[in-house]
């Protein structure tokens, strides 16, 4: 059995916690790991393999999180663009024998009760042998407004029913025979190929040539796909689950959590202390300290650079919050004020018109591209570690308490040869200091030279 991971998705409805280039599967809120590294850690007891599926901008988050686990060799399938689950697994199942059983999960959700967990898998796994697709149902606790629903009798799904709003979703539960649509699937990759040509042909061939035509291998462990643009957006119910006539539930009743907003998100995690008066039953995440009068059923999160404050039950309509985001300050719901790259990270510390004050912190080995800016130039101090500067023609080194200086239009490179890491104070000044006045002229990471 493989296990098929899905690590795509940006988590927008735990804005601003969650965000484009750092989505909630890989925050460690959930003692000291993240959902990302629960999944794996769960999972390797039960599946032979895996085959983890991400984009190219969170690969490096993902390869630092396995490797934080001991588990840094599983390999990975490449998006070029998010399509939604249909072509995700479209391309894994292609990547696989058509008789190998795929257990496809997402990356961001949180299972406890795992004995209960492994016995709804062997039931999964007894129907995916026999030839049908299985998903997992799970039985509700509450009455939910943010889960699709699948209404089963047995092993047997009836229907699927989209996000119902309150009554519907009482009266879902006092039914008996209906079920949170836990987005969990298990089948041979055969199997699902076969169904999906028949119930959605245009997604089969689409997702056939472009894996037959533009998949690139890189290294062992890394397969990257292309050309996926005009590629249909779906997800694997609309496409297959909802059409298929060879669909089976596997009920399940293990403690499951799709964190899928801060509602859910506060079950699990411990409020930042706080000082209130006059106030109850509010929740708060903030480094800082938070006093609190006169507030009840408020949800507080708090970052270096958004603040969010939410009615409890209200939290589902945070996403409406990040569609006018994408219009107004777009950076806001893709990067957080530290941002991850596969040499290290930096974190943004002042910015200002015409000139950004970073920390930059680079990894020992590691090295960022051989670059040039057309708009800034750039003052590196170096605070501990040894760098190795490359500016136009000539390479030395910068040592703590001391620093260099590059010029707009220079090509130059950041290096850390030593055993520990380098982290340095970049002041940028210029005109324009966003990220995208880059221009590589070579790459250790295979990024797309601009």
């Amino acid at each position: 059995m493989k296990n098929i991971v899905l690590c795509g998705g940006v988590g927008a409805r735990l804005w601003p916690l969650s965000r484009k280039l750092m989505p909630k599967q890989f925050l460690k809120l959930f003692d000291g790991k993240s959902l990302f590294q629960k999944t794996i850690e769960r999972n390797k007891k039960i599946v032979d393999n895996f085959l983890i599926i991400s984009n190219i901008d969170q690969y490096f988050i993902a390869l630092d999180q396995l490797d934080e686990i001991g588990e840094s060799q599983k390999p990975f399938l490449l998006e070029q663009v998010g399509k939604n689950t249909a072509p995700a697994i479209t391309f894994a199942a292609f990547e696989c024998d058509k008789d190998e059983i795929l257990f496809v999960t997402p990356s961001d959700h949180l299972i406890k009760d795992e004995l209960k967990y492994q016995q709804a898998i062997k039931k999964a796994e007894k129907l995916a042998q026999d030839g049908y697709l299985v998903t997992f149902g799970i039985k509700p606790s509450h009455p939910d407004t943010g889960y699709g629903y699948i209404e089963a009798s047995g092993f047997d799904v009836l229907n699927f029913y989209e996000k119902p709003d309150l009554d519907r979703a009482n009266k879902y539960l006092k039914s008996g025979n209906f079920y949170w649509n836990s987005g969990m699937f298990m089948f041979k990759a055969g199997v699902f190929l076969d169904e999906l040509k028949i119930h959605s042909p245009k997604i089969f061939e689409s997702c056939k040539k472009i894996y037959e035509q533009d998949i690139k291998t890189i290294g062992n462990n890394q397969k990257r796909i292309t050309n996926m643009k005009n590629l249909d957006s779906i997800s694997i119910d609309y496409a297959l689950m909802e059409k298929s006539f060879k669909i089976k539930m596997v009920p399940s009743n293990f403690d499951w959590n799709d964190v899928g907003s801060f509602d859910s998100l506060i079950d699990e995690i411990d409020s930042t202390d706080t000082i209130e008066i006059d106030s109850k039953n509010n929740f708060y995440y903030s480094d800082k300290l938070i006093a609190s009068v006169g507030l009840e059923d408020v949800i507080v999160i708090d970052t270096k650079d958004a603040l969010l404050i939410s009615r409890k039950g209200q939290t589902q309509k945070i996403k409406e919050i990040v569609n006018i985001l994408k219009n107004k300050k777009q950076n806001l719901i893709e990067v957080h004020s530290k941002v991850h790259r596969p040499w290290g990270s930096y974190e943004v510390l002042i910015e200002d018109n015409g000139y950004k004050i970073k920390r930059i912190v680079v990894k020992p080995g590691k090295r960022l591209s051989l670059q040039k800016h057309f708009h800034r130039n750039e003052h590196w101090i170096v605070l501990s570690g040894t760098a190795t500067v490359t500016v136009e023609n000539r390479t030395y080194l910068v040592r703590p308490n001391e620093s260099t200086y590059i010029k707009t239009g220079e090509v130059h490179r950041l290096a850390n040869n030593g055993k520990i890491p380098v982290v340095l104070i970049e002041a940028q000044v210029g005109e324009y200091t966003g990220e995208d006045d880059i221009v590589r002229i070579e790459d250790d990471h295979e990024r797309i030279i601009k």
